[in-house]
């Protein structure tokens, strides 16, 4: 069993930055790959950014690049995204996941992968 648990949404003005946290418990987070997907009102969940158990490797969609970096930390359960250059169509709300079986890095981005989910954090992106 893993639980998630975000936290660092806020307000915040086009341009600026944000870290969300997501703090996990449970003994399988070092071998889980994490997540950030994010929904905005009336729209699907989508896909932020991944990275695998190690840390090694991480994946972003494309609108994010270069702006947000996922990093975790094994030692504290804890995976992070710092996002950079913030815009209004940032805003969502933000959820952390964690796949506790093996997943090709090729499909890390499809929200059916992951088996636990945080309750999400609110990010609001001010023009």
């Amino acid at each position: 069993q893993v639980q998630l648990v975000e936290s660092g949404g806020g307000l915040v003005q086009a341009g600026g930055s944000l870290r969300l946290s997501c703090a996990a418990s449970g003994r399988t987070f070092s071998s889980s790959a994490m997540a950030w997907f994010r929904q905005a009102p009336g729209k699907e969940r989508e896909f932020v950014a991944a990275i695998n158990w190690g840390g090694g490797r991480t994946y972003y969609t494309d609108s994010v690049k270069g702006r947000f970096t996922i990093s975790r930390d094994n030692a504290k359960n804890t995976v992070y995204l710092q996002m950079n250059s913030l815009k209004p169509e940032d805003t969502a709300v933000y959820y952390c996941a964690a796949a506790t079986w093996a997943v090709p890095g090729s499909q890390l981005g499809q929200p059916q992968k992951y088996n636990y989910w945080g309750q999400g954090t609110q990010v609001t992106v001010s023009s």
